[in-house]
């Protein structure tokens, strides 16, 4: 197969508005509005695990991906085992954003020394990575978390990107769709009209600019990188035989419920459950896939993170029947990645 180039696709690729969304392509009813409901960071710690397995047992939430480089995934590991139909990909992880709980590169500090830090972990957050690593360390440590999976028997459904790290250079993302498209497995990405995600996108550039006082009315507003490109993108996805999203939602990390500290579970589910509700009814037809973190914290989870609080809300709302209700009534169509692969084999296109 040919070396991908992202500049290539852009160039060559032809750009034009699908008649048709990639659900509809994949057999739904057009007009259809189809959802994963997507749980990021199993394996992360043991309240993530079981954030995981609540909100997709006990709850509507339907999909997942593990954090092979952590520490918890052998108990994860467990749970797939005797849950083997659970929707679960890997979340393709290159930084390590927490001060006190660490982890390293599968491929080791010598294959890869453009993504370890002082410490010997990878680094905290994306610009570090930006700047420090090498394309070729990139390939190396997610085929190194790819074996990982593979070496204990865990066949993933799709692949996405921790902390978007995949995303932030077009180097990194070739590397991050040439690992899906030979080993022919799915890649999260957002190759449709992304009316939500270029909304939600704007909004929050917008409140960024406004916070630093350099807002102007009616000033252009630059699109997210990859959303530039993210039709020609999709296309080449679609091309080599993988689905590919119309849109993508994952706004819910960026809520801040005022003084969500003090709030009772009852108070946070409820406000939770009500922004989803709210965002998810502005979707339009497609296939989005909806990005959370459902955690059950414990007193130790805080001494992880301080987002406890934040992660239980998605849990609560995920669990919370006035969602379920909501999705029914507005006829929202649940399916997986491993549902959409199955789809996507059988078009002859």
């Amino acid at each position: 197969m040919k070396k991908l180039t992202l500049l290539t696709i852009a160039l060559c690729a032809a750009i034009v508005t699908n008649a048709q969304t990639y659900a509809e392509k994949l057999g739904w009813p057009k007009g259809a509005r189809v959802i994963i409901l997507h749980v990021d960071d199993a394996g992360m710690s043991h309240e993530s695990n079981l954030g995981v397995e609540n909100a997709t047992s006990a709850g509507v939430a339907n999909s997942t991906s593990v954090m092979m480089p952590c520490s918890w995934v052998p108990e994860f590991k467990a749970y797939l085992d005797k849950h083997p139909t659970l929707d679960a990909g890997l979340h393709l992880t290159l930084t390590s954003e927490w001060d006190n709980y660490r982890w390293g590169p599968l491929a080791g500090k010598n294959q890869v020394p453009g993504l370890v830090d002082k410490q010997g972990a990878m680094y905290a957050s994306v610009g570090a990575v930006y700047f420090s690593a090498k394309p070729d360390e990139i390939d190396k440590e997610i085929r190194a978390q790819y074996d990982r999976a593979i070496a204990m028997g865990f066949v993933p459904t799709h692949l996405d990107s921790h902390m978007g790290t995949l995303f932030a250079k077009d180097a990194f993302m070739e590397k991050y769709l040439q690992l899906g498209i030979e080993k022919k497995v799915p890649v999260m990405f957002p190759g449709g009209d992304d009316l939500f995600y270029r909304a939600e996108a704007k909004a929050a550039t917008i409140a960024e600019l406004i916070k630093q006082g350099k807002y102007i009315e009616g000033m252009t507003i630059p699109e997210p990188a990859p959303l530039v490109k993210a039709k020609a993108v999709g296309e080449m996805l679609w091309k080599n035989g993988l689905p590919v999203l119309d849109d993508l939602h994952n706004s819910s990390y960026d809520w801040n419920m005022p003084d969500i500290a003090h709030k009772t579970d009852q108070q946070i589910q409820k406000w939770y459950t009500d922004h989803y509700i709210e965002s998810i009814g502005r979707l339009s037809p497609g296939l989005t896939m909806v990005i959370m973190h459902c955690t059950d914290p414990s007193p130790n989870f805080d001494q992880i993170s301080d987002t406890g609080k934040k992660r239980k809300g998605d849990l609560l709302a995920m669990t919370d029947p006035r969602l379920k209700a909501f999705l029914k009534q507005k006829g929202f169509i649940l399916t997986t990645w491993r549902e959409v692969m199955e789809r996507r084999m059988k078009v002859k296109e």
